[in-house]
């Protein structure tokens, strides 16, 4: 996966309060994650990020756009895994970060924390099949 297209973002303010309202989250520092695993029927896999950056934490916009920046490309790294357990389950997915931090990290920082979230999604995702409803 090369570049981070509109298809693959959540723009809907109905999307977002569904992500948020019916999704499972935990903490990985420095985000809280949520996500929502939806069914495809006739639709391609998508993995959708997004992003969210207080403006408490942040409070110049140049620093949330930075951040953003940062987020973007780290998730565009990594994607490639949660689309591997995404296609051979056919389904999709919808992912929230919201970064908690209060301080800007490194890209590699960034990069490496955006893995770790990206495998504990994973895991926590595939808790979610094994428990019986």
């Amino acid at each position: 996966m090369e570049d981070f297209p509109k298809y693959e973002r959540i723009c809907k303010e109905s999307e977002i309060q569904s992500l948020f309202s019916k999704g499972a989250g935990f903490s990985c520092y420095p985000y809280r994650v949520v996500f929502l695993a939806r069914p495809v029927g006739d639709k391609p896999v998508t993995c959708r990020l997004l992003l969210s950056v207080s403006k408490k934490r942040f409070h110049h916009a140049f620093k949330r756009n930075r951040v953003k920046r940062l987020i973007r490309e780290s998730w565009r790294r990594n994607k490639s895994k949660l689309y591997e357990v995404c296609s051979r389950d056919t389904i999709s997915m919808d992912v929230a970060l919201v970064y908690n931090a209060t301080v800007i990290h490194s890209y590699a920082e960034m990069l490496d924390r955006t893995a770790k979230a990206v495998n504990e999604l994973i895991n926590r995702y595939e808790k979610t099949l094994q428990t019986p409803h």
